[in-house]
């Protein structure tokens, strides 16, 4: 996908379709009205005789307009002006594009950089052109006989009124394609069934990310005699009642100038499928447990959209992965285990599996000495009743920590919301028979699940983020979402400015 830019007369681009965003009163935004002008005044006449109904995410195609570059006309409704903020802006988006993404164009023109957005400047509005353009575009019928023709677009040219912006413009675009490719990438892996995407099969993924980055990214694969040899038997524990053995995967970037800078830390669970175990799930819906892997899949979309866009820092990537599965050889309710850590749990409930196999991934990263670790995990349900399907949940043992994070959700508009970690909620773990239990009953199953895993991110600044939530989508559009990509990409990208302003401090002091 190409993401050009283009400043002058909109009027002249010849392409074959111009997608103009106008509101339902006011009027028209630059390019608009320079379309309008060269056009006899068509969009005017549209809107004033209520022939287009601006309303936020409507369209209509136009096939011929006189005067234009232009093979066709798309007007995008984006509402009432006072009432076009992010959301909207994003909503409009995809009514775009899911309308181009089924028309037969090799190529278009948008003018959504024109939208006047508090605090969002023409980067972050290039950069949701081309998240919206590979979400409306992405198709998975891998196991299709009969396969619907692929969207044809390939190209989407940016205009822009602003010639200042046009730089701007550029680089927004450069990192939009790059995360809207990794979250594709990521749904595509949370979307794979559980007897395509299994852990060897994750293992096999970042081999080849390993080996198609030139070198950039560097992958260890640690089987079950390694884990057994490590002392990883919390993570070995979950995936004993299936046939599928369980791998811990590690990636490896290192972007920083200096090679010795402190790495930040991603850990996905990676549960490729979520029976419950000996603590069975109901019936209804299991499949969706197929998406129990998907903080191992935002790990490895991020991954691709950092290796897309090479951001000077050092990044390391684990993922957790195990089967669970109800068989003679499965862990029990009652069973007590010993962590990678050393501490002893004792499992209550089989189906609170995902704290099992992160707690080893935690203690493994503290090898790496990190600036920073964010476990990311369909973690609990609880996380839903709390949230719903909006929000991430956020937890953290580090508020500046925390505070990044969100801040990084907001700028991705991929958001998270913080809940407390307060030490009281600890002795809802408590265990008469070991260090401590692996769920801590009903009441705040979140925030206990997060105090779980507390316990083994004592040496480091840390947040979990549940995405249980915002992992996937039920129903009649059931599939996996990509999130958190864009907030995880965007959370590295805010931490290279961070070291660029901190080696500027340094330079003037000297």
């Amino acid at each position: 996908m190409e993401f050009p830019v283009k400043t002058g007369n909109p009027a002249k681009v010849e392409t074959a379709c111009l997608v103009i965003p106008v509101y339902q009163e006011g009027e028209l935004l630059p390019a608009a009205a320079r379309l309008d002008d060269a056009s006899e005044r068509l969009i005017g006449q549209l809107l004033e005789r209520g022939d287009f109904d601006a309303r936020l995410g409507k369209v209509q195609m136009v096939p011929f307009a006189p005067g234009l570059g232009a093979e066709r006309l798309l007007l995008v409704g984006l509402g009432k002006r006072d009432k076009c903020q992010e959301a909207a802006f994003r909503k409009a988006l995809d009514a775009a594009f899911t309308a181009l993404a089924d028309l037969p164009l090799d190529d278009c023109a948008v003018a959504f950089t024109d939208v006047p957005l508090d605090e969002r400047d023409a980067a972050w509005k290039a950069r949701m052109v081309a998240e919206a353009t590979h979400r409306a575009l992405y198709r998975f019928n891998d196991f299709k006989s009969e396969k619907a023709p692929a969207p044809r677009l390939a190209q989407v040219t940016l205009l822009v009124s602003d010639d200042g912006d046009a730089a701007d413009a550029r680089e927004g675009a450069r990192i939009g394609d790059a995360v809207g490719q990794g979250i594709n990438a990521a749904r595509t892996l949370g979307n794979l069934p559980g007897n395509v995407c299994t852990p060897s099969y994750l293992a096999e993924r970042a081999e080849a990310l390993g080996k198609a980055s030139g070198g950039a990214l560097q992958v260890e694969i640690l089987d079950e005699e390694a884990l057994e040899a490590l002392g990883a038997h919390s993570l070995l524990s979950v995936g004993r009642g299936s046939e599928q053995p369980s791998r811990l995967i590690v990636m490896q970037y290192q972007g920083a100038e200096n090679p010795e800078e402190a790495p930040h830390v991603l850990v996905g669970k990676g549960i490729t499928f979520d029976t419950g175990g000996i603590s069975l799930k109901p019936g209804e819906a299991m499949d969706e447990m197929k998406f129990d892997m998907c903080g191992a899949a935002s790990v490895f979309g991020t991954v691709e959209a950092i290796l897309a866009i090479r951001p000077k820092v050092n990044l390391v990537a684990i993922v957790a992965a195990a089967e669970n599965m109800p068989d003679g050889r499965a862990t029990k309710p009652g069973d007590i285990i010993r962590t990678l850590k050393g501490l002893s749990v004792e499992v209550l409930n089989t189906d609170a599996e995902g704290r099992l196999v992160l707690c080893d991934a935690l203690t493994y990263a503290e090898r790496f000495e990190p600036a920073s670790v964010v476990d990311i995990a369909t973690l609990t349900g609880a996380c839903i009743i709390a949230l719903g399907h909006h929000a991430t949940g956020l937890l953290a043992n580090d508020d500046d920590l925390a505070l990044d994070l969100l801040d990084a959700g907001e700028a991705a508009w991929d958001r998270a919301w913080h809940l407390p970690l307060w030490d009281e909620y600890q002795e809802q773990l408590d265990s008469n028979f070991a260090d401590l239990a692996n769920i801590g009953g009903r009441p705040a199953g979140t925030i206990t699940a997060a105090c779980f895993l507390s316990r083994f991110a004592d040496t480091f600044p840390w947040a979990h983020l549940d995405i249980a939530g915002t992992a996937w989508t039920s129903g009649k559009q059931k599939g996996a979402s990509g999130r958190p990509v864009g907030l995880l990409t965007q959370y590295l990208l805010d931490r290279e400015a961070d070291a660029v302003v901190e080696t500027g401090a340094e330079t003037e002091a000297e």
